[in-house]
């Protein structure tokens, strides 16, 4: 052979196998700019707030949503609104709840289908004409001396694309659930639960309470009595660690389903891909326990939502929370984070699918699941499967100051408050673990009992020496505890709202979020609460010494009331007992006038209300048996009728015991503009 054939015949093979090695050379990484006042991160409903508010204010605007999604949870399935009390919910979020109650017919609406909220945040987008940047993911974010600069956005779709987004902005917030943004930009956050002793607390960390619990006698072994043959799906086989002792397990995650008992409306509930119906035997064991309970609400609990549809959240022992499944979550690559999802979502389908057929379940629960199916007219874009999986909580933002369980019981308070929190304070179970022989469920708390209390400015702001222009309003800096409080998500929108008028200070004065007046901004958001020059309502609640006038022996009291507190009646007194709240009425005009109207046990059968314009009164009943009190609050604010009533303190409404015959309640009125 010749060299040069010879020469061929070595290099061909050479080359070729150089071309096998050679990794496939990904094209150079082009970045679309795109440069705004404010930046927002997070298409969840504070994030519509937010963007909406900085719009308002007069700032260019960038929403980017990493999904396909709109609203996170509250157009997700969570239509049962965790108030806590409505006293603590203020400006745009109100004025959400209340655009929900036109639609339904109401004054507010805090019980609702996804699809309806989802109509409602995209409304305001389009009242102020934003656009919303779906399907794009922070990968990196670039700062300066403590202030970003710019973020890096990939397709979360395509994310091998070559071009990415970059986008330069004076002010980020960072709406997400998971505080995606936050962490790109290096500031301080905790995942998990905080030790009591590292805040002075005595609920945070490990919890082994009653609540959402399984009864003794449940065994945690494949066969029963025989630790050698391995624990249940879903029992973790670690020990109970000291009560009070901190860790990096998350609370559990869970969809708020809907479904519909609309027969015309129903997609059927089907076996879904990856079913295995041993990860139910659990609650296999859980029925036999407890054969009496044949009922829905035995396992779950089942809120009604409009037009024949539901809200489905975890009860008892077992259900729908998949504890222990996601501790990866928080801090996990979205590829980590999109499995998570993906088992979530078949753990649920499974759930269902299984409490409909398996033969092991009661005939009559059976029957009852049979009844009920996807609604085909919600999340159609995502085969009638919600979106957006409950992130109950994630990262925490260790900011500025710390929210903790004494702020919640009113130990402590903060004298920045830009928002208000009041729900219990709340805690889903973390794990499930084998406690003397039976299995057990950890983690769980529910501790109330006290009214709203302010969350602090200080608390959706970073460390100065951290990032000077970042505002964080749903991953807030607070304990794992209290952050179970406050994470609701009208309090989100009411705190989102708050961080877009700082950030418009703070653009304004050419300063760092640190350096905004937290008491010129509280003032800020009282004098605009809709971010429109126009005035929202009036408000006149029983503690506003100045504008209520006792006649009579008045109690005070806590229970149901809007606020602080109610005053009642002595039922025992029949001398006349009256309450008068005066207004102070911005300007003359047409007035829708309210009363809140807590329902509570022994109340009179009817209330005799006076509303007078200064001049002349009209007497109005309210029937207690005519009111009914929707979703997750004591009271409900009940109609007097429209008044034109003059600019000025002349006008007032008064409540009465005369000829009552039972409890008269005294808590708060309402005057509401009508538009013309």
């Amino acid at each position: 052979m010749s060299k040069l054939k010879l020469r061929k015949t070595l290099i061909l093979p050479l080359a070729l196998a150089m071309l096998t090695v050679l990794p496939a050379q990904r094209p150079p990484v082009r970045e679309a700019k795109q440069t705004v006042d404010i930046c927002i991160y997070g298409g969840t409903a504070a994030g519509v707030i937010a963007a909406y508010t900085a719009k308002k204010m007069g700032k260019s605007v960038i929403l980017i949503e990493p999904t396909a999604h709109l609203g996170g949870m509250t157009s997700g399935g969570l239509g049962q609104t965790d108030i806590g009390n409505k006293y603590a919910i203020s400006g745009l979020s109100l004025d959400f709840y209340r655009r929900l109650g036109k639609h339904y017919g109401k004054f507010e609406q805090w019980i609702f289908e996804p699809s309806v909220a989802k109509k409602y945040l995209q409304q305001y987008l389009d009242e102020a004409g934003i656009k919303v940047t779906y399907q794009h993911r922070i990968v990196s974010a670039n700062k300066n001396k403590g202030t970003i600069q710019s973020i890096i956005l990939e397709n979360s779709l395509k994310p091998e694309a070559a071009t990415n987004l970059n986008v330069e902005a004076k002010m980020f917030i960072d709406c997400s659930y998971e505080g995606d943004l936050m962490a790109k930009a290096g500031v301080s956050y905790a995942v998990g639960r905080e030790a009591n002793s590292e805040y002075n607390e005595t609920i945070n960390g490990v919890q082994l309470m009653d609540g959402h619990q399984l009864p003794n006698g449940i065994d945690p072994y494949k066969t029963p009595g025989k630790p050698e043959s391995g624990l249940l799906w879903g029992i973790s086989n670690e020990k109970l660690a000291p009560t009070g002792s901190g860790d990096k397990k998350v609370q559990a995650y869970n969809y708020r389903i809907c479904l519909t008992s609309d027969p015309a409306n129903q997609v059927p509930i089907t076996r879904p891909a990856g079913y295995d119906s041993t990860h139910y035997e659990l609650l296999v064991r859980l029925m036999q326990k407890n054969p009496t309970k044949k009922a829905l609400n035995d396992y779950f609990i089942w809120s009604p939502m409009p037009n024949k549809k539901t809200d489905i959240n975890n009860r008892n022992g077992f259900s729908t929370d998949m504890i222990g499944m996601n501790y990866d979550y928080p801090n996990g690559s979205y590829q980590v984070r999109e499995r998570i999802v993906k088992d979530h979502e078949t753990y649920t389908k499974g759930l269902l699918y299984f409490v409909g057929h398996d033969p092991r379940v009661p005939e009559e629960l059976r029957k009852s699941m049979l009844k009920w199916g996807y609604p085909k007219d919600e999340y159609t874009e995502n085969g009638n499967w919600s979106p957006q999986l409950y992130i109950r909580e994630a990262r925490r933002m260790v900011g500025s100051y710390v929210m903790t369980q004494a702020n919640c019981e009113g130990k402590e308070k903060v004298n920045d408050g830009v928002g208000m929190a009041a729900y219990t304070m709340d805690s889903h179970n973390i794990q499930r673990l084998v406690v003397d022989g039976n299995t057990k469920n950890e983690g769980n708390v529910e501790v109330g009992g006290f009214g709203p209390y302010p969350v602090s400015y200080r608390a959706i702001i970073p460390k100065e020496s951290e990032c000077k222009n970042l505002l964080v309003p749903v991953c807030l800096s607070a304990t794992h505890i209290a952050y179970g409080s406050i994470r609701m998500e009208p309090v989100f929108m009411v705190l989102a709202q708050s961080s877009a008028v700082a950030a418009a200070m703070a653009i304004d004065a050419k300063v760092s979020v640190q350096q905004v007046d937290a008491q010129k901004l509280i003032k800020k958001l009282a004098a605009d609460p809709l971010a429109n020059g126009s005035v929202q309502q009036v408000l006149v609640d029983n503690e506003n010494e100045n504008a209520v006038k006792v006649m009579g022996e008045w109690k005070s009291g806590k229970r149901g009331s809007y606020g602080p507190s109610l005053l009642s009646s002595n039922p025992q007194n029949k001398a006349l007992q009256t309450v008068r709240f005066t207004p102070d009425v911005p300007k003359s005009g047409k007035y829708a006038a309210y009363y809140y109207f807590p329902k509570l046990a022994g109340l009179s059968s009817h209330y005799p209300i006076i509303v007078s314009d200064g001049k002349k009164s009209k007497d109005v009943t309210l029937k207690t048996a005519d009111i009914e009190v929707v979703g997750q609050t004591s009271g409900e604010w009940v109609s007097l009728g429209t008044f034109d009533l003059p600019a000025g303190k002349s006008a007032f409404v008064e409540v009465s015991n005369k000829d009552a015959d039972g409890l008269v309640l005294a808590d708060a009125i309402l005057l509401v503009p009508v538009s013309k």
